[in-house]
């Protein structure tokens, strides 16, 4: 039976843990400057990260952010979002923009949007 959790992302030492995913997507970071990165987008912007485990194993990770602009008013920003490259193609990226919208409308916010290369 497949075991799916999705855990927030707080402690610097859960926050290692996810960079070998985000650096498949962010690959100009070291650890440290994504770490510090990471550490200040929570403290000043409201960033979030959140992990997608399968079976206790880290496999997906998403980073998002509220914002509110006159165009699209109160909003969920899809900053990053990147499934392991030896686990793709398993819904795990949508499990977590799922779960995203879900953040989003309980704590009041219309939509998320995201941008993709």
């Amino acid at each position: 039976m497949n075991q799916l959790t999705i855990k927030t992302l707080k402690s610097k030492e859960e926050l290692a843990k996810a960079f070998p995913i985000m650096n498949q997507l962010r690959t100009h970071l070291d650890v440290y400057t994504y770490l510090d990165l990471v550490e200040d987008a929570q403290q000043y912007d409201q960033y979030q990260m959140a992990a997608l485990y399968d079976q206790g194993e880290m496999v997906a990770v998403v980073g998002f952010k509220p914002m509110i602009t006159l165009y699209y008013g109160r909003f969920v920003w899809v900053c990053d979002l990147v499934t392991d490259t030896n686990k793709r193609s398993k819904g795990y990226g949508e499990m977590l923009l799922d779960y995203v919208q879900k953040w989003a409308k309980e704590h009041g916010y219309e939509s998320v949007a995201l941008s993709s290369g």
